[in-house]
């Protein structure tokens, strides 16, 4: 009993004695949580205009890093500055998004207006599964490396010492805080001050008076997959300049699940406070209790427990609306 005691306990003893270990621990929290929260605003978004649970958000992450370092790769050689290459490459990557988009609500989801949300959650899957086998087939499966100088992205480091210790921040993770801080609040000065905006907004509230009112369904779900590959391309940039550029980072994707889950599906701000929660617990718990308790490797499955955890409590999540059916 002792033993177990020392066990839970010992770690908050830890954080007080070695602060500068702590802020190391939170800061490695904070970064994955914002790019969890990033991927998880894209699942929301999509969620919120057409009732879809988008499956192929995290191989659009993908997609979108492959095309971008596939461009860069192929315009190299013909304008011989890889600046120049990246800077032509970025817009052309927006624009296979923007296409993307397109063929999705055209070719996928209009025919299935009105089917059952089990049938488009199951066309997500189709789409997930074409990208795959089309990403396959125009990049390769080997992993490729994130053009990150190309992009203006810093690779140093910078130090701090704080209370006496030593602090270390990586300045391609303080680029990708900042930049899904710009990219975030972007978003909601877009849904809450534009027209547009706010018409992606009336349909998460009720799509019938929605369209009653004129707003086009077909116009809106192009947007939102649009903003959606936006997103999927900024989440795969910073996710690529970290691990490399490869199918992998599908994986990695999912790991918005769970913060969908505790946030609730149809909240913009529960996807950022769920992300960085996310991001900030199962890497404290990583670092503190899952090497004593369970050996490491806790980080692959802590954010599906906590998620499953609140889940019991609180079905909708934590910023979720809980729904009242009368009979």
């Amino acid at each position: 009993m002792e033993t177990l005691y020392s066990v839970f306990i010992d770690p908050f003893v830890q954080m007080g004695q070695m602060p500068d270990f702590f802020m190391q621990v939170l800061w490695e929290g904070l970064v994955s949580g914002v790019l969890y929260a990033l991927i998880a605003l894209g699942f929301v978004l999509i969620f919120k205009s057409s009732r879809i649970f988008n499956f192929a958000q995290g191989i659009m992450v993908v997609f979108a890093a492959l095309s971008l370092v596939g461009l860069h790769g192929f315009l190299m050689p013909v304008v011989g500055n890889e600046f120049v290459a990246a800077a032509i490459a970025m817009p052309l990557t927006l624009g296979i998004m923007y296409a993307l988009a397109m063929s999705v609500e055209r070719v996928v989801l209009r025919p299935l207006v009105g089917q059952p949300d089990i049938i488009l959650f199951m066309a997500t899957i189709g789409i997930t599964m074409f990208l795959i086998g089309f990403g396959e087939f125009v990049f390769g499966g080997e992993n490729k490396v994130m053009i990150t100088e190309a992009l203006g992205i810093p690779t140093g480091a910078i130090e701090f010492e704080p209370f006496g210790g030593f602090l270390l921040l990586e300045e391609k993770d303080v680029f990708a805080v900042v930049m899904a801080i710009v990219l975030v609040v972007s978003l909601l000065v877009f849904l809450n001050k534009s027209a547009m905006g706010r018409a992606i907004r009336a349909l998460g509230d009720d799509h019938q008076a929605a369209l009653s009112v004129g707003i086009s369904l077909s116009t809106i779900w192009v947007l939102v997959w649009f903003i959606a590959g936006v997103i999927a391309l900024a989440t795969g940039i910073v996710w690529g300049a970290r691990a490399g550029v490869s199918f992998a980072l599908e994986v990695i994707a999912y790991k918005a699940l769970p913060v969908l889950m505790l946030g609730g599906l149809e909240s913009v701000s529960g996807a950022i406070i769920g992300g960085i929660a996310i991001g900030l617990l199962e890497k404290l718990f990583e670092i503190y209790w899952g090497q004593p308790l369970f050996g490491g490797n806790t980080e692959t499955w802590f954010a599906f427990i906590f998620a499953l955890i609140v889940l019991l409590f609180r079905p909708q999540g934590l910023f979720g609306e809980k729904i009242i059916e009368r009979v």
